[in-house]
């Protein structure tokens, strides 16, 4: 049976201004002048710059004139010149009275309001900085660099040159080939109207594998190394000697290339019938290779563009105490365009004359409020996000305090999220939007607030330490180790648990594979 029932709900919602301030948490200081822009382009009232020192006040008379005015509004006395009072008008008018007087608290209030500069005193470039740009590389993508040597080739007519074309456009930006050959039969077929065979496309491959770099239009990489291999091989300036090693290294990645792989170096001897000398030699003969063919070619602007790294904040050390910047340079000042507030001046001295205003006009002066309270909000949101950023860097500064005076990451302290919200009081969402993708400029280096944060682990003496610790003496552990024969994960945890370290060896392995270290058996060396 269905029937309808009357209930309480207990919802959070987030206004537009909190949702605002959200988004620009999210955003780090590399990208803030875009967003600012944007928002200058979207919003007339919103304007760059500093704000005046005369500020234009509204007369309290005006004000009270206004308020008579908009009781004859109530009463009835409407006198718009040329418009004609119908019902629908009528109706629309006194929507528009009850917008009005709430207009009269707005200009009345709008003036003792500050909107000043929202910057914060942490900026750390002077206004006398030079200004200075940095000139922009002209280089030729890599397939332009193909498409040049295509005069090098001879082409029996114009349908192998167009087979040719298909393939380097086919080509990706690490110089592999990895479309299927049928694939490209296919795109020959519908897109230019050529029926090729599969053999024929292999023909015309081999010969633009002859091109620069080598190893371009490799399937594999096993076929890249390979093709590398041979450019050198046949190079007639190498005597016999230096070639012995790199045909040794041919016929390992043609013919062993899966032991290669995997770093079974004693198969590889016994198979090949070599010493450990002469295939410590072949493999140093791969290792001059390259594995991504196009690595040092542009790609046209679009996925090799570089990417600089602007801190967030700065930490500098003044004879041993540490102070905080927040890099300010990308967030110009902003205030409300003076254009507009001399608009609702002249609105509110028009009324103080006794001038009747018309409806246009009331629409105009509503669609300013509209404009001057985005602005506004705006505003506020910038200089809230500064604090926001302000509060919660300077709070990880004092809890990793010892780190940043040092640099040692051994002194970092185990924090999490849920800690900087509980210090500073804010919500572990808003500190996680300060901390994700935002940076810090140490006398270190520059580093990501997010790798700051991390779990605890216990000694063996109960004490609490960061696991970024553990990490860090993983590290040189594993640097520091025997290559010949490296540690396996038990042995890294018997050395670990040695210096007081109470850990598993399944954590040794998820730590190894977070720092992005490869098993023993893949770290050996001859």
């Amino acid at each position: 049976m269905i029937k309808q029932t009357l209930g309480q709900k207990q919802l959070q919602k987030l206004s537009p201004q909190q949702i605002q301030l959200m988004k620009l948490l999210q955003i780090p200081t590399a990208t803030l002048d875009q967003r600012i822009k944007e928002e200058l382009e979207a919003n007339p009232a919103l304007d760059e710059g500093e704000e005046n020192d005369q500020e234009q006040e509204f007369d309290s008379e005006a004000l009270r004139d206004d308020e008579k005015f908009m009781k004859n509004e109530e009463s009835g006395n409407d006198e718009v010149e040329g418009d004609n009072i119908i019902d629908a008008a009528d109706e629309y008018d006194e929507i528009v009275k009850e917008e009005s007087l709430e207009l009269d608290e707005y200009i009345n209030d709008y003036m003792e309001d500050d909107v000043s500069s929202y910057k914060l005193n942490v900026n750390n470039y002077s206004a006398d900085d030079e200004e200075k740009t940095m000139p922009m590389a002209v280089e030729n993508s890599f397939h332009e660099h193909l498409e040049r040597q295509m005069g090098l080739l001879t082409f029996a007519d114009d349908r192998e040159l167009a087979i040719a074309e298909q393939i380097i456009g086919s080509i990706d930006d690490d110089g592999y080939l990895r479309r299927e050959i049928t694939a490209i039969v296919d795109d020959l077929m519908f897109s230019q109207n050529i029926f090729a065979r599969e053999e024929e496309i292999e023909k015309i491959l081999k010969r633009i594998q002859l091109l620069d770099p080598p190893g371009v239009g490799a399937r594999t990489l096993q076929e890249a190394l390979a093709l590398q291999l041979h450019r050198k091989n046949d190079n007639e300036e190498l005597s016999y000697d230096e070639k012995v090693p790199i045909r040794l290294a041919l016929r390992i990645v043609e013919d062993y290339f899966a032991e290669f792989s995997k770093k079974h170096y004693t198969r590889l001897q016994r198979q090949l019938n070599i010493n450990e000398r002469q295939l410590k030699k072949g493999i140093e003969e791969i290792l001059k290779l390259n594995p991504k063919p196009a690595s040092g070619y542009s790609s046209g602007g679009n996925s090799r563009a570089v990417h600089y790294i602007v801190p967030d904040f700065t930490i500098s050390n003044r004879d041993g105490e540490l102070e905080l910047e927040l890099n300010s340079r990308n967030a110009p000042d902003l205030r409300v365009n003076d254009h507009y507030k001399d608009m609702l001046t002249t609105y509110s001295q028009s009324k103080k004359a006794g001038k009747k205003a018309k409806r246009s006009e009331k629409e105009a002066v509503m669609f300013i409020k509209q404009k001057i309270d985005s602005a506004k909000w705006f505003i506020d949101a910038i200089k809230q996000r500064q604090q926001t950023m302000y509060r919660t860097m300077y709070t990880i500064l004092q809890l990793q305090y010892d780190y940043f005076l040092t640099g040692d990451q051994r002194k970092l302290r185990p924090m999490i999220l849920k800690d900087i919200a509980d210090m500073t009081g804010l919500d572990i969402s808003t500190v996680s939007r300060v901390a994700n993708s935002k940076y810090v400029q140490t006398e270190f280096g520059t580093k990501r607030l997010k790798d700051f944060f991390s779990e605890s682990l216990q000694t063996k003496d109960g004490e609490e330490v960061s696991t970024l610790e553990v990490k860090k003496i993983l590290t040189d552990i594993i640097s520091n180790e025997n290559k010949r024969k490296p540690l396996s994960d038990e042995k890294l945890k018997n050395m670990l648990r040695e210096r007081g370290y109470n850990i598993a060896r399944r954590t040794v392995a998820k730590y190894r594979e977070q720092l992005g270290i490869s098993v023993a058996r893949l770290r050996k060396e001859l």
